[in-house]
């Protein structure tokens, strides 16, 4: 994920979904503000795979650097290939191929690539051990394995309000329901080190919502998320939360985006891993 990093398959569900408030959201994301820690690594002719394509943007940055007939993006259904797929047409890089596929298996001859690139993947996948170790297996010798995760145990955010509390509860409960490791961020060093990576470069970095601009689309964000499908269903469906306190809490995302004094950072994981 890349930028929607829906790569669950059968082995469990994408907790945010394909909707106009994740995929405008996710659309914001470029290889300069969600991959810098690759960048430097990067040059034309390198054959590269996007795990978890998504919304498709930062794909189109990265075909950009090494050649777009270089780079392969997989996405797991053909829902989410199709998105990444009018990203690349969008941006005149039709020559980039996307494979629909399961990254817990992947479809490609082992050594195939000589960068494999995951963003925000890891956190929604059954099992982020298999799919590191398969990233590990399609690197050819010499490789890079790149990994970028988010910990929302980690999220902090100004003032404290209470019912953005609940929001992370539930988001938390859900995420781990569907299978997913929503504080995969801090646990890559050790996966990377069980799938048998021995070069291991280790990274962190922040994201930060504190203008006027930046809260009302974090905020509207998640204002769509929590009311709607399916992460807003599944919380109703389940008994966790009903629609009434879904909508207080989706004011309360509201309240603080208006707030002069609003801060919310992220905190983002990256590896950077060889074969």
């Amino acid at each position: 994920m890349s930028a929607t990093p829906s790569t669950t398959g059968a082995h469990g569900s994408y907790t945010h979904g394909y909707g106009d408030a994740v995929l405008n959201s996710h659309r914001h994301r470029t290889a300069q503000n969600s991959a810098a820690h690759l960048l430097p690594h990067l040059r034309e002719g390198q054959r590269l795979l996007d795990v978890g394509s998504g919304a498709g943007t930062i794909t189109a940055d990265l075909a950009r650097i090494v050649g777009p007939e270089n780079l392969v993006a997989l996405e797991v259904r053909e829902e989410a290939a199709a998105i990444t797929r009018a990203e690349l047409q969008a941006q005149g890089l039709e020559q980039t191929e996307v494979v629909v596929g399961d990254a817990h298996d992947l479809p490609f001859e082992s050594g195939s690539f000589d960068v494999v690139h995951a963003h925000q993947v890891l956190q929604h996948v059954a099992d982020p051990v298999t799919v590191l170790a398969q990233m590990r297996r399609v690197t050819s010798e010499g490789g890079l394995v790149s990994v970028r995760d988010s910990d929302y145990e980690a999220f902090r955010w100004y003032p404290d309000v209470p019912a953005l509390d609940r929001w992370r509860e539930l988001y938390l409960r859900a995420a781990r329901q569907n299978g997913g490791t929503p504080d995969a961020g801090r646990r890559l060093l050790a996966w990377a080190h069980q799938v048998g990576f021995t070069e291991v470069t280790p990274l962190a970095s922040t994201q930060l919502y504190a203008t006027p601009e930046g809260r009302a689309a974090w905020a509207g964000a998640w204002v769509g998320r929590i009311t709607g499908a399916p992460l807003g269903e599944q919380i109703v469906r389940e008994g966790w939360a009903d629609a009434a306190e879904l909508a207080s809490i989706a004011e309360a995302w509201t309240t603080w985006a208006n707030d002069p004094d609003g801060w919310f950072t992220l905190l983002h994981a990256e590896i950077l891993a060889r074969p």
